[in-house]
């Protein structure tokens, strides 16, 4: 009988071995594969009739797409993780006819070298910010979805005239949390994109749309951002009978970019 106990015990010593022995691989492919599970690069739209800038960051060529416009307001724009910003620009440029606008293809997307990692696109958001500042002394920043941590980041060192956040989140480690709650992604997440650090310091007036029916950012995480932000800084507006992709196509959206 003793021989029996031992080998049951060996044998589930084994199982658990081989369990923990996945779990451990499973967490090693998720921390060397987490940036191709947060970035989908798209091509540009080759019908666009945007005019192309392009910025050199590092040994980097970041593409923008742009609507060249004199004056002193400009808006630059962030987009989502797998978004054509180009697609997006004809709308803006529609609601905001006196604004010069510049739509930023990540690393990777639409033609620009280099891979997307949130340092990297915080310095290319800066190095753009800069030369549009050259021209432009009334900047408004536009982030949306991803776009947004990336947009709040730079409105806290850069000084934007208004911050427009689309869909934003609290933080991407809580939306990663949320989608694999058996990993320790706080301890496996490189890109962080801890929107609410930054949001404590803006002092420029910041709109937060959120759409009620997002399936992709839960609506508490934007009101968990909204709530970081110093006080009278910020407008929290949700937009009933809209999702996370269908947001652009409400007259209430166009209606938020008009009122820019």
């Amino acid at each position: 009988m003793p021989t029996n106990v031992s080998r049951m015990f060996r044998s589930l010593m084994l199982v658990i071995a081989i369990l923990v022995a996945l779990y451990l691989t499973a967490c090693a492919a998720l921390f060397l594969f987490q940036r191709a599970l947060i970035y989908y690069p798209q091509p540009r739209d080759a019908g666009s009739s945007a005019t192309l800038l392009t910025l050199p960051v590092d040994d980097t060529q970041v593409l923008v797409s742009t609507r060249p416009h004199a004056g002193p307001k400009a808006l630059i724009y962030f987009g989502g993780n797998a978004e054509d910003v180009s697609r997006s620009l004809p709308l803006f440029a529609q609601a905001l006819p006196d604004h010069a606008l510049y739509f930023m293809h990540y690393r990777g997307y639409g033609g620009s070298s280099g891979s997307p990692s949130e340092e990297a696109l915080a310095r290319d958001a800066m190095a753009l910010f800069d030369k549009v500042y050259a021209d432009h002394a009334q900047i408004t920043l536009v982030g949306r979805s991803l776009g947004s941590g990336v947009a709040v980041r730079l409105a806290s060192v850069r000084p934007a005239a208004k911050l427009l956040l689309v869909t934003p989140y609290n933080s991407l480690v809580e939306l990663a949390a949320r989608q694999f709650r058996w990993f320790p992604v706080r301890w496996l997440l490189t890109d962080k994109f801890e929107s609410w650090r930054y949001a404590e310091h803006i002092v420029v007036p910041t709109h937060l749309i959120a759409a009620a029916d997002d399936e992709v950012i839960p609506p508490a995480s934007t009101r968990r951002l909204y709530s970081h932000f110093p006080k009278s800084v910020a407008t929290l507006q949700v937009i009933p009978d809209t999702g996370h992709n269908a947001i652009s196509d409400n007259p209430d959206y166009l209606k938020a970019l008009q009122d820019l």
